[in-house]
């Protein structure tokens, strides 16, 4: 069977452009190399931090962005030379307000855009219909679009990219800026796209979205592949064993890179919560160091101290962070 996506060494080069009085260039290389495969009807979350070449991939994969070097297909047709196959069987779904028309209702909107994605017109309100359905929006449909929350204007975007009934779907981060009560609701679209047979990409920056919905993740940082499995292999993958939350008042760099060479210890982020700062201790397969973390704090003012399973979230940190190699 063909892949639904695969990339093969992508690679893309930007020429940037330096000083006041005299130019210099250089070149950045924001991809470095990316390789994976998307099978169809799967659907496949592709994380990092901001800067790491997530949307730089997505723009190469869906021809908007010419690859540097190295190869890509969508369904068998290569995205360079091939693009107009590639573009008929695509949507394109991103984050943020724009690219609908605020003034008219949802109707019109998608009215506007079939007609713009060449969707016969005898096919055009029973398309309509059912992607209203689907995204949840159905007796919504004509309010204007100015008054619609920020996840109603999602769903629509959703409904829009699925207008001309693709079979693989990129979604941006589309879930950026939304409410948790439209946050589910997106998710519950997003998970019903799936059952509908469609192969979709999603980039995201919110782990428990990602370990919700995604059959299987890559993790991208400084332009590279760093990590690939489903979610809960890369859990054992990268976190085996317990991750320790420690609560600190006024802790010290010194302090955490004490507590980070402590036997046992894989390694320490520090989080940020209100006037808190927490220690997240990862810790080797079957040993507990609390104790010596502890100690190895000294005079800083500890309060809680709690021991779970790892997340998502915490692969994902030491993978973005470099601490696996």
């Amino acid at each position: 069977m063909t892949h639904a996506i695969e990339a093969r060494d992508l690679r893309r080069t930007f020429q940037v452009r330096s000083g006041l009085l005299k130019r210099t260039r250089k070149d950045v290389e924001a991809v470095k190399g990316v390789s994976f495969q998307i099978e169809q009807g799967e659907l496949f979350g592709l994380l990092g931090p901001n800067g790491a070449g997530k949307t730089t991939t997505i723009k190469m994969l869906i021809t908007l962005l010419l690859p540097t070097s190295g190869q890509a297909t969508v369904l068998g047709h290569d995205v360079v030379s091939d693009v107009r196959e590639v573009r008929r069987r695509i949507g394109y779904v991103f984050g943020g307000d724009r690219g609908l028309y605020e003034r008219l209702n949802g109707l019109d909107n998608l009215r506007y855009f079939a007609e713009l994605y060449g969707v016969e017109a005898r096919d055009q309100k029973r398309r309509i219909g059912e992607l209203l359905e689907l995204v949840g929006m159905a007796g919504r449909e004509k309010e204007r679009v100015e008054g619609y929350s920020r996840g109603m204007k999602q769903r629509l975007h959703i409904a829009r990219g699925l207008l001309h009934d693709p079979d693989v779907l990129f979604l941006d981060e589309p879930s950026i800026g939304i409410d948790p009560v439209g946050a589910r609701e997106l998710r519950a679209t997003i998970g019903g796209l799936k059952a509908q047979g469609k192969t979709v990409l999603l980039t995201t920056h919110y782990m428990f979205e990602a370990d919700e919905l995604c059959d299987r993740i890559a993790v991208i940082r400084s332009g590279q592949i760093v990590a690939e499995g489903t979610p809960n292999e890369l859990k054992r993958k990268v976190s085996s064993g317990r991750v320790v939350e420690i609560e600190t008042y006024g802790v010290t760099e010194e302090a955490v890179a004490s507590a980070g060479k402590v036997a046992g210890v894989r390694s320490v982020v520090t989080e940020e919560r209100g006037q808190l700062q927490v220690l997240l201790v990862q810790c080797q397969q079957d040993t507990d160091p609390t104790q010596a973390v502890l100690a190895g704090l000294g005079d800083v003012r500890v309060g809680r101290v709690n021991a779970r399973e790892p997340t998502l979230e915490d692969a994902y940190v030491e993978l973005v962070a470099g601490a696996t190699g």
